[in-house]
């Protein structure tokens, strides 16, 4: 397994790229599949799946404001990408790939 796995901030970043993920699995395939084919079976999983990552992700962002002292800011823009479609990509790039960046500069 990955080390950048084994930190809180590691864990925040893949549960970001799983969200992120289930949601254009919903977008691109199973509503199309329920619009267009009439199945909507398909969305009935990642729809759930996707619930929960949501739920998961916005838990381990909070988490990891308090542990990190993050801003109100930096914490409402990690939140607010959540509902924002792609936001959980942008997310990563702009705050979290960035503080990783930082964790392992200064050790913590």
């Amino acid at each position: 397994m990955q080390d950048w796995i084994k930190t809180p901030l590691g864990r925040l970043r893949l549960v970001a790229l799983l969200e992120g993920v289930s949601f254009l699995v919903i977008l691109l395939i199973t509503m199309p599949l329920k619009y267009a084919y009439q199945m909507p079976e398909p969305n009935y999983f990642f729809g759930s799946l996707h619930g929960f990552l949501f739920v998961l992700y916005v838990y381990v962002v909070i988490r990891q404001a308090l542990l990190r002292k993050w801003s109100f800011t930096t914490t409402g823009l990690a939140l607010a990408a959540s509902v924002i479609p792609f936001g959980t990509f942008w997310a990563d790039k702009k705050i979290f790939k960035p503080e990783a960046a930082g964790v392992e500069e200064d050790g913590r």
